[in-house]
C-alpha cells in the first residue's frame, strides 16, 4: 500500500488501484515506487509515499479511539520492544499499536473481544503489511491466561494492555513473562491505572511506574515563541512494571 499525496490531501491505495477525486482520475502504476509522481487525467500531480507509523494512525479504519503515536513511542522506548520479541496485547481496537510493533518485526498476539472489531483489525494488519507478525484473535484474553501461561508455553517479552480489566492480566504477569519482561498498561482513567499498579505490586513486579502523557505543540510567530494555547494535550496514563 502507498499514500498518494497532493498538498494536504492523502489517499491510501495499492498498485493497480484507481483513485477518483475532483482533481481527476488516475490508476496507480504497478511499478510505482516511493518518490514517484503520478498525474490524474487532468494533469494534477500526486507524489507516491511509503507508509510509516503515523500514516497508519491517520488512515487505518477505526473502531474506536486508537492509541496515539506519542503513547506508542513511550511504550517502545520504556520497554525496549524490539524485533523478535513476543508480545501479548489485549484490547486490539483499531490495531495501531499492534501494527507499529509488527512493523518493528515483533511477534504480536492480540485479543479483541468484539469479533467485528477483530475483523477490522485483521484488515488493518493487511493494509499495514504486518499479517505475518500480528495474530489478531477474537476473544477475552482473561479467559485464555491459563493456556497462555501453562508450563511448556514460550513466555512473552512484553504485555501491552488497553482494557478495563487490565489489572487481572497484570496479576498473572509472572506466569506469562520471561525474566526481565515488561508490562505496559494504557488507560484514559486514573482509577484503572491505580488498580494496575496495585496488581503489579501484589504480583511482586518491580520498577512499577506511572506516567501521564501530555504533549504541547510549540508556536513560533513573529511576536514570539510559546506553547500552543490549543489545549493541554492529555491522552492518558501509562503504567509500567517489570518481572525479574
Amino acid at each position: 500500500m502507498y499514500l498518494l499525496v497532493h498538498e494536504n490531501r492523502e489517499y491510501l491505495r495499492a498498485p493497480g488501484d484507481e483513485l477518483q477525486t475532483d482533481l481527476g482520475v488516475l490508476t496507480v502504476p504497478e511499478d510505482a515506487e516511493p518518490g514517484d509522481t503520478v498525474e490524474t487525467h487532468l494533469g494534477e500531480p500526486f507524489v507516491v509515499r511509503r507508509l510509516r507509523g503515523p500514516d497508519l494512525f491517520n488512515h487505518l479504519e477505526r473502531t474506536g479511539a486508537p492509541m496515539m503515536p506519542r503513547d506508542i513511542g513511550l511504550i517502545v522506548g520504556h520497554t525496549g520492544a524490539a524485533a523478535g520479541d513476543r508480545v501479548l496485547d489485549a484490547g486490539t481496537g483499531t490495531g495501531v499499536l499492534s501494527a507499529y510493533l509488527g512493523r518493528m518485526r515483533a511477534e504480536v498476539t492480540t485479543y479483541e473481544r468484539d469479533p467485528e472489531f477483530a475483523d477490522v483489525a485483521r484488515e488493518n494488519m493487511r493494509l499495514a503489511g504486518v499479517e505475518e507478525y500480528v495474530d489478531v484473535r477474537a476473544g477475552d484474553v482473561t479467559e485464555e491466561l491459563d493456556a497462555l501461561g501453562e508450563e511448556g508455553q514460550e513466555p512473552f517479552d512484553l504485555l501491552t494492555l488497553d482494557t478495563g480489566d487490565a489489572a487481572d492480566v497484570v496479576a498473572r504477569a509472572p506466569d506469562l513473562l520471561r525474566s526481565g519482561g515488561y508490562v505496559a498498561v494504557y488507560s484514559p482513567f486514573v482509577e484503572n491505572s491505580r488498580a494496575a499498579v496495585e496488581a503489579a505490586r501484589e504480583a511482586g513486579l518491580s520498577e512499577v511506574e506511572t506516567f501521564e502523557t501530555i504533549q504541547r505543540r510549540m508556536d513560533f510567530e513573529d511576536r514570539g515563541s510559546r506553547p500552543s494555547t490549543a489545549g493541554v494535550g492529555h491522552t492518558g496514563y501509562l503504567v509500567f512494571a517489570r518481572y525479574e
